[in-house]
């Protein structure tokens, strides 16, 4: 089966306009080729975000999204126009609603890209009641999505923070903490049995953002982190080589340290005494210390 980026990549080169559904993990919309609006079981959804970050009801949004869908097809639209409706009614102005589609979407994507075990559907010609709001090149968004990853990895290089309740410290080691708005406000909500995924929504907030201020706080050890497992057991070293069999004429090589300098200089002398090594991490040390 292809993978979400090929296909999304292959719609984008047919200009296809539809939905690209994953299943219950949520969906892709394109207009002609473009990325216009994603949603994500796994992030807020954009009447949270409206509602936590501009004041705006949730019936208000359900309204004008009823209103779309039950508006009869206009030639001279692109799609379904909740999203006017709601600049119409003064709840928000465009450069608001268009910021908020920017945040969810590149929200959805990320997670969208990451589900697994959802077979792609592609429906021709169904469009998101907001309409097109804001146009995502397919390429560009791929590579943001990665770019988001990379910088997960760099914050805190593992992904078991991500699934488990947050947890802060009550004792820190440090005298004096700095942090942002974000997580000043992950700290207050964590009650221990939160996920970030709970937290964003409870917050109102992105769930990537959310995710980003939980591996900085790891990172700066204010939460508690799992205790790494037991290290695994090195392999076992395979079996030994068997030794060719002498023949009629062959030459024996001579052992190190045995046989004529002429043919001993060849192989290195060995030299184990662990003074040596204690001498050479001492002077390890001391070049790194004058650098």
């Amino acid at each position: 089966m292809p993978s979400v980026e090929n296909i999304l990549s292959g719609l984008a080169g047919d200009h296809a306009t539809g939905s690209l559904r994953l299943g219950r993990a949520g969906a892709f919309y394109l207009t002609d080729g473009r990325v216009t609006y994603a949603e994500s079981a796994a992030v807020p959804r954009l009447e949270d975000l409206l509602g936590a970050c501009r004041g705006i009801s949730a019936h208000a949004v359900r309204q004008a999204r009823q209103a779309a869908v039950r508006r009869p097809p206009d030639p001279r639209t692109p799609g379904p126009a909740g999203g006017e409706q709601l600049i119409a009614q003064g709840l928000l102005t465009r450069g608001e609603l268009e910021f908020c589609v920017l945040s969810t979407v590149l929200d959805a994507a990320y997670f969208l890209l990451r589900a697994t075990g959802h077979r792609p559907r592609f429906r021709r010609g169904e469009r998101h009641w907001l309409g097109p709001q804001w146009y995502f090149d397919a390429t560009g968004l791929l590579r943001e999505c990665e770019r988001r990853r990379a910088q997960l990895e760099q914050t805190w290089p593992s992904a078991e923070l991500d699934t488990l309740p947050v947890v802060p410290l009550r004792r820190i080691g440090a005298q004096r903490v700095v942090l942002s708005s974000l997580q000043w406000e992950v700290l207050v909500g964590a009650d221990s049995t939160a996920t970030p995924a709970d937290l964003a929504r409870k917050l109102g907030r992105p769930a990537y953002s959310v995710l980003l201020a939980v591996r900085q706080l790891a990172s700066s050890g204010l939460l508690r982190v799992p205790e790494p497992g037991p290290p695994e057991a090195p392999p076992a070293p395979p079996p030994p080589e068997p030794l060719p069999r002498r023949t009629r004429g062959a030459t024996e090589i001579p052992a190190a340290g045995t046989g004529s300098p002429e043919t001993s200089e060849w192989l290195p002398r060995a030299n184990g005494d662990p003074a040596d090594v204690n001498l050479l991490i001492r002077l390890r040390n001391a070049l790194e210390a004058m650098t």
